[in-house]
């Protein structure tokens, strides 16, 4: 583990708990809390910026799903759920909140079953244009004090714990994201 400065609050947890308990394995503190703090600095970030634009992250995760698939912008609700890894109830509710906006209209399937397609809108097509764009430019902003080389050595890194992490828990479940 590099030298911690306790001049900084998080390697100073990590000096405290050395001093504290010699014994105790602390070199997850300045990794995992620094990630943690990052990832509520940008989570917060973003809930500002969607709340300023008049919607919120679940509206645009369905939009950006929705966008990703390509022409024509249409997917059923059972593959909008898996998708964004959430319950059919969860898509019910976003998609009833998106048709209220005008941002996506429901279509019942041609072949007769009971399956529904949800499609954007060309007012939702606008939206989910434009929120992309300020969401993503934002994100690139706040990245903007690292080099090219650093952001990928930390996306490579980032990918390798992420991975790690996912066979260690057992879980295969990837978060939505707008840029994904």
């Amino acid at each position: 583990m590099p030298d911690l400065d306790p001049g900084d609050p998080i390697d100073a947890i990590a000096i405290a708990w050395t001093r504290e308990r010699p014994n105790t394995p602390v070199d997850s503190i300045p990794i995992v809390t620094r990630i943690a703090h990052v990832a509520k600095l940008f989570g917060d970030d973003r809930t500002r910026l969607l709340r300023q634009s008049g919607t919120d992250s679940a509206t645009l995760d369905l939009l950006s799903t929705l966008r990703r698939s390509g022409p024509p912008y249409r997917l059923g609700t059972r593959e909008l759920a898996s998708t964004a890894l959430i319950t059919a109830g969860a898509i019910t509710q976003r998609v009833d909140r998106a048709q209220q906006q005008g941002l996506v209209t429901r279509n019942p399937r041609a072949d007769g079953s009971r399956q529904v397609d949800v499609e954007l809108t060309e007012s939702g097509h606008r939206t989910v244009e434009r929120l992309v764009d300020e969401v993503l430019g934002r994100e690139a902003e706040l990245l903007a004090n690292l080099t090219g080389r650093e952001k990928q050595q930390l996306q490579l890194l980032l990918g390798r714990l992420l991975e790690g992490l996912h066979d260690a828990l057992g879980s295969d479940r990837r978060p939505p994201h707008v840029g994904r």
